[in-house]
């Protein structure tokens, strides 16, 4: 059972996020709170996976990112946003979201995006990922430095590495290039090493302004 915990500023918004999420056999919603109890509900419940509203006006979605991040067992994070050109988003992947995701998005896509998310898969909206390249010149423009260290990647790493910004999960990886899970995290392990990121969706970003992804699109969301 994937534990998850809803926070949002709105009643509406966390009820009916925990309605939809309720009906999946394999998801439980333990609890929703508003901006200002996150932190204390987070460390009580011990959820496995945390959808965080990145705009509250009682405190900073931010704010609550780090301290949840920086809790002894701290959950998976993703970032909940109104807005595809939101200006905080950049700042949330650094700081350790493990990805971000519309409200509006599609009811019956809500519980495959927390199962990836539990699983160590990166979850990014297309439409918000395009916007975020195209409004941050320096999320989206290749550095020559980055660039340079995606070419200390072996072919094997490359692969692994684009199949990390599609969203797959190790277990996915795996399966989709016959390796090991152990093998793939290996290789995830070096990967991030050798970019210098230290998490999935930077090193996703990363292969985006590289131009690793075919056709030059955003991450599918949770794909």
């Amino acid at each position: 059972m994937i534990r998850v915990v809803v926070v949002d500023d709105e009643a509406l918004i966390r009820s009916g996020f925990e309605l939809i999420l309720s009906s999946a056999d394999d998801l439980q919603v333990v609890a929703t709170a508003a901006g200002a109890e996150a932190v204390d509900t987070v460390r009580r419940e011990c959820p496995d996976v945390v959808l965080l509203d990145i705009r509250m006006p009682d405190v900073d979605g931010l704010t609550v990112l780090r301290q949840v991040r920086a809790l002894p067992e701290a959950p998976v994070v993703a970032m909940l946003t109104t807005f595809d050109t939101d200006e905080y988003i950049l700042t949330a992947l650094r700081s350790g979201a493990a990805g971000f995701l519309l409200k509006d998005t599609e009811p019956e896509q809500l519980a495959h995006l927390v199962r990836t998310l539990a699983a160590g898969g990166v979850v990014m909206s297309p439409k918000a990922s395009r916007a975020l390249l195209r409004s941050h010149p320096g999320a989206g423009a290749p550095q020559d430095a980055d660039v340079a260290r995606v070419a200390l990647l072996s072919d094997r790493e490359r692969d692994v590495l684009v199949l990390i910004a599609e969203g797959l999960s190790n277990t996915d990886i795996g399966t989709r290039i016959h390796l090991s899970a152990g093998t793939v995290k290996d290789h995830v392990s070096s990967i991030l090493t050798k970019l210098r990121v230290s998490s999935r969706v930077q090193a996703a970003l990363l292969a985006q302004r590289a131009g690793l992804l075919s056709g030059d699109t955003a991450p599918d969301e949770g794909r």
